[in-house]
């Protein structure tokens, strides 16, 4: 049910958790305007103490976007409202803007939260938006299905990706209202059950303006065009497209749980890098759990941001169920032997030795924290001939496989030079190496929070921080 009733502010905000604070994205558009308004209104009224804080983000691709942001800081300023107007330095991309865009607000937001120690950014995005969303991947779904029969039709195997293969079913549960950034900070999304309209409203009755970004009305860009077919006769299609998110995000969710349960039960980690399946995850009952388990450790374990297309990962689970064999998918090694199914990253593609700063993620599946984090530190794969000096004594898999799996890891050149290497791990000497899950590390959405949970837990990954809703459960 979307909820139009005059005073929002009443039900928007009243699970959220505000104890550390908020970050509130404002743009000066009607919808982020008027998010300011009621978060206000609420926290006046429930959390007087509570720190807010709005932030402006100024891309630089308009020249009238410094004063839009100007404006955005008087309306804080009349109305007691701490404003901080950040901006997007640099040369902007020649294509992809609007992502290249995305991903810089997201950053500029998770900096000010950083610097305020608040761990919750509030954006605007409303019902509005998520219809366009879910109509976005779904058109962008039945594009790749058509291209996939021709390519099929004509004997191609196309390479797919989970850019696109990967979000039928999973991309239209359209935006979390929850989203772990960078495995540190939320950002919730209150309004997805408003409309627009109504919040402009809210603007209207209290005699405030916004500013029109004419971007968001130029057609050259996919989501005006969504937003222009939807301004005609599209209640009935933003309606089902609502409805499908809804229906989709609860399947997601409950998937989730599924696969994060099969983790639990049927991985282990015998050594850093090596992961061991229990055969048995093959008949557990739930196949379509057991194959979203399966990618997502595949992702994992490769230090892949994007999951391995689905069909890809059926077929691979399909064929284990047939027979001991040796592949590879998401640059991971999938080696199913008597002693289990083992995934580790391949040797193939490995970061060549180079100079590493502090908090860099390296080859998406090692976050380095060095002993001199203000300098650089040469980090490079331990190698075959550096992992073989070690000792290892762990009977749970074969030690030709772990010891692979090592060489795989970050070491630093003392550490592959020293033959004196502890036992089961490699000595990184001058830094700490910390896993990292690949499909998750930037952008966690609340509906797979379970898995994320589980696998953190299996490879000794932080686990993420808990969802700012009050009485949360697991993986909602």
């Amino acid at each position: 049910m979307l909820d139009t009733e005059p005073d929002l502010s009443k039900t928007l905000f009243s699970h959220i958790d505000f104890t550390s604070g908020a970050i509130a994205a404002v743009s000066g558009g009607s919808d982020s305007t008027a998010l300011l308004l009621l978060l206000k209104q609420h926290l006046d009224r429930t959390a007087p103490s509570a720190r807010l804080l709005a932030v402006t983000i100024d891309h630089g691709l308009r020249l009238g976007s410094a004063a839009e942001a100007e404006a955005v800081a008087k309306l804080c300023a009349e109305r007691g409202i701490a404003h901080r107007i950040l901006v997007w330095p640099g040369r902007k991309p020649s294509t992809g803007l609007p992502a290249a865009a995305r991903e810089a607000r997201y950053r500029l937001l998770a900096d000010a939260a950083r610097a305020e120690g608040i761990g919750l950014i509030v954006t605007g995005h409303t019902a509005d938006d998520q219809a366009e969303t879910v109509l976005m991947r779904q058109a962008r779904d039945e594009g790749l299905a058509r291209e996939e029969g021709l390519a099929h039709e004509e004997g191609l195997a196309p390479d797919g990706g989970e850019e696109f293969a990967g979000t039928a079913g999973r991309g239209l549960a359209g935006m979390a209202p929850a989203t772990l950034y960078d495995w540190r900070e939320w950002i919730v999304r209150p309004l997805l059950g408003v409309r627009r309209a109504a919040l402009r409203d809210v603007l209207k009755r209290r005699h405030v303006g916004w500013a029109e970004d004419p971007t968001n009305s130029d057609e050259a860009f996919e989501r005006p065009r969504m937003r222009a077919a939807l301004a005609g006769d599209g209640v009935q299609r933003m309606a089902d497209a609502l409805a499908l998110a809804s229906r989709v995000a609860a399947e997601r969710t409950q998937l989730g749980l599924g696969a994060a349960d099969l983790i639990h039960r049927y991985a282990s980690q015998p050594a850093t890098g090596l992961i061991r399946l229990d055969p048995h995850l093959l008949s557990n009952g739930d196949d379509r759990a057991a194959v979203y388990a399966l990618r997502i450790l595949l992702a994992t374990t490769g230090g892949v941001a994007f999951l391995p297309d689905r069909a890809r990962a059926e077929l691979l689970f399909g064929r284990l169920r047939g027979e001991f064999f040796c592949a590879t998918l998401s640059r991971t090694v999938v080696d199913f032997r008597r002693a289990g199914i083992f995934l580790r990253r391949e040797a193939r593609g490995l970061p060549l030795g180079a100079m590493v700063a502090n908090d860099a993620v390296w080859d998406g599946r090692r976050r380095i924290t060095l002993d001199d984090r203000s300098g650089t530190l040469l980090i490079a794969p331990l190698g075959a001939v550096a992992a073989r000096r070690l000792a290892i004594a762990d009977e749970e898999a074969p030690q030709s496989l772990m010891r692979a799996a090592l060489a795989a890891e970050p070491a630093s050149r003392q550490a592959i030079e020293n033959p004196g290497l502890p036992q089961d791990r490699p000595a990184s000497q001058g830094f700490v190496a910390r896993p990292v899950i690949a499909p998750f590390a930037r952008f966690l959405p609340s509906f797979d929070l379970a898995p994320a949970r589980s696998v953190a837990e299996l490879i000794g990954a932080p686990s993420p921080p808990a969802p700012p809703f009050r009485g949360h459960s697991a993986g909602r």
